[in-house]
């Protein structure tokens, strides 16, 4: 066996000098790149703003939802193999649909009562999380009952988050700042973090799951001192009204919410997209297995689709963060004809090329008319019930995602193409119904004063 060498001798001082120079410059370049990330953060505006610090958030709160995601892959909550019957899969589907469920007819509402406080809003659904991940460590180590309801809780309090912090956005909003560029800049972030967070996860895995859920823990008691150090603008509600409910003449509160006609036209627009999107994942991921492309692999089939669809989300997010100006009713109706029209091209020209492509519009469709749906609420929902308003809003795309995958599972996989011609059927049939009841040029009414 070779000797290590002595340290004192010369060789083993090169290796000394080699090591320590090493050390130094792994560490100049985290410091670089930890300097040039605050500068990207808080540029433009962001950091007199405030913005930056949410940004700053945003990306612990991705980087511990990717380990958790990383930690939990290979546990019988998410574990969905292949070979299964497809009722198995349309069980998952059902399950995703259990933290909406509870976060629009509860949680929702819930959030809406902190219009003052949602530092401490968004700090407890990051401090749940911490301790759940915590709690999820010690399940998946000794397989107990508590893995579901705790991974459940962790999804729950995911989406809580999500909608707590979309209604913070506009407090913080930069000047010369549209309300989609905000949003793409935080959900750049967001990318960011799980491309740092995801090989460290996947590093931590080979120690454990256990070991991942406590590094999620650490990562999410990071997220929850970056809320509550999140600027005060975030409870202020200077200069915004309330709106005026179903009720007497005096506008007191005696129904339900009157859901504003621009929110409701980028809401309807968004459900194409999500269905397009829950539909390619459940069809897809049979027809390609079962009916690969004449040359071409099922994984590598599958890898050109998903890989499009990721990369078009990228894109989508890119541009949401550099673009000046973006309507947002003009871009859900654009992306919304767009992807009839890409649907209808992989249904004519069904191939790997075409296949690539739809992946790649359907992701990019995705993201950007999220991004405009959540600016119009931002901006035509008052801020008292914008929690509600984003939790109901998250609910309806989810179930559009999900009935997009059972109708993906339910469709046969021969021939081929059948399945892109129903696609093209309902897309373009819920294009019409969306186009046909564009809302009124208003404003939502708004009542000033408490």
């Amino acid at each position: 066996m070779t000797d290590l060498p002595d340290p004192a001798a010369p060789g083993g001082s090169r290796v000394a000098r080699g090591l320590g120079a090493t050390a130094r410059a792994t560490r100049r370049a985290g410091s670089f790149t930890m300097r040039t990330a605050k500068r990207a953060a808080e540029a433009q505006g962001a950091g007199e703003s405030g913005l930056s610090r949410l940004i700053q958030m945003h990306f612990f709160n991705t980087a511990g939802d990717a380990a958790v995601a990383i930690a939990l892959a290979g546990t019988l909550f998410f574990t969905v193999p292949s070979g299964e019957a497809r009722g198995q899969v349309a069980l998952f589907l059902g399950l995703t649909m259990l933290p909406f469920a509870i976060v629009a007819p509860l949680i929702g509402p819930f959030l809406d009562r902190f219009a003052h406080g949602r530092r401490w809003a968004i700090g407890a659904t990051m401090a749940i999380r911490a301790f759940l991940c915590w709690v999820l460590a010690g399940a998946v180590q000794t397989e107990s009952t508590w893995l579901f309801p705790a991974a459940l809780g962790v999804l729950v309090a995911s989406k809580a988050y999500g909608v707590t912090r979309a209604a913070a956005v506009p407090r913080l909003l930069p000047q010369d700042f549209t309300l989609v560029k905000a949003n793409g800049r935080v959900s750049m972030s967001g990318i960011v973090g799980v491309a740092v967070s995801g090989p460290i996860a996947g590093l931590a895995s080979l120690a454990g799951p256990e070991w991942v859920l406590r590094y999620a823990f650490l990562l999410f008691v990071a997220a929850t001192i970056a809320a509550v150090r999140l600027p005060p603008a975030v409870d202020s509600s200077a200069g915004e009204g309330d709106l005026v409910l179903r009720g007497d003449a005096r506008g007191k509160r005696t129904g339900s919410m009157r859901i504003p006609p621009a929110v409701a036209y980028a809401l309807r627009a968004n459900c194409g997209p999500r269905w397009l999107s829950g539909f390619l994942i459940m069809f897809m991921a049979f027809q390609l297995r079962e009916n690969p492309i004449d040359g071409w692999s099922t994984e590598v089939l599958t890898a050109l689709v998903v890989g499009g669809a990721a990369a078009g989300n990228l894109l989508g997010v890119v541009a949401a963060s550099v673009l000046k100006r973006i309507n947002p009713a003009v871009t859900v109706t654009a992306i919304l004809l767009v992807d009839v029209g890409v649907v209808v091209f992989a249904f004519v020209l069904y191939g790997v090329v075409a296949l690539a492509l739809l992946g790649l519009v359907a992701g990019l469709g995705q993201a950007l008319a999220k991004f405009s749906l959540d600016a119009t609420i931002q901006r035509d929902v008052p801020h008292r019930v914008q929690a509600s308003a984003f939790a109901r809003s998250d609910t309806t795309l989810q179930l559009a995602w999900v009935i997009g995958g059972f109708v993906g599972i339910a469709m046969p996989i021969d021939p081929p193409r059948l399945g892109l011609g129903v696609a093209v059927a309902v897309l373009a049939a819920w294009a019409g119904f969306v186009l046909t009841r564009t809302p009124r040029r208003t404003r939502p009414e708004v009542q000033t004063g408490s």
